[in-house]
């Protein structure tokens, strides 16, 4: 039997299920919020756009950190270690901290 407590009513609209293609992430923060910038940037452009903002506590971006990292152990499992070429690519946390508060 299966608390009720535990479950959770989790709608996703359509639009929100396409989902959004990012190649780059720019990720800052302030004392009270961890910002993460999903980008589109095509090779050989000198301009990117935002696609998505996702604003987080900093607690809740442990959280996802973990849950991320739980994901891709589980995903290399399956599938393969994921190769992860460095060079050519700007690093996925190159945003300067914010020092609003």
């Amino acid at each position: 039997m299966q608390n009720e407590e535990n479950q959770m009513n989790i709608e996703l609209s359509e639009e929100i299920a396409l989902g959004i293609y990012s190649n780059l992430a720019i990720i800052t923060h302030s004392p009270a919020e961890v910002v993460c910038d999903f980008v589109q940037i095509m090779p050989g452009m000198p301009k990117g756009k935002v696609r998505s903002r996702v604003l987080m506590t900093p607690q809740n971006a442990k959280r996802f950190l973990n849950a991320l990292s739980e994901n891709i152990q589980k995903f290399e499992q399956n599938f393969g270690v994921i190769d992860d070429p460095q060079q050519g690519f700007p690093p996925m946390n190159f945003g300067t901290p914010n020092t609003m508060a």
